[in-house]
């Protein structure tokens, strides 16, 4: 069986959080699978003021992440981060099911 689910790191918690209680009227962190990118899909983020019919909700100390169900299906297994380098700060999924990912971290291909 496939592992469905997708969890936050502690810190992309915290960052959804700050990001999220800083933006009046929104409630969560959407995120979502799209084709195009330099490896075929790409990652998707924006923020929502609430949940769809469809939608599955992550939640990690009062961080809250919707994602659709058909991007979970590329998505299952995952683990959402958040990356604080030289390079900048970023938000990267580490995703069991990419079999290539671009440099840039939001885009791979299964």
């Amino acid at each position: 069986m496939t592992d469905t689910s997708v969890t936050l790191s502690d810190a992309a918690a915290k960052r959804i959080a700050a990001i999220v209680g800083a933006e009046a009227g929104k409630s969560a962190l959407r995120v979502s699978v799209e084709g195009g990118g330099c490896s075929g899909f790409s990652y998707k983020f924006d923020l929502a003021d609430g949940a769809g019919d469809d939608d599955v909700v992550v939640e990690k100390n009062n961080a809250k992440v919707l994602i659709d169900s058909l991007s979970l299906v590329y998505m299952a297994g995952s683990e959402i981060d958040f990356v604080d380098n030289l390079l900048g700060q970023s938000f990267q999924i580490k995703n069991p099911n990419a079999v290539a990912s671009c440099g840039c971290g939001t885009s791979f291909s299964i």
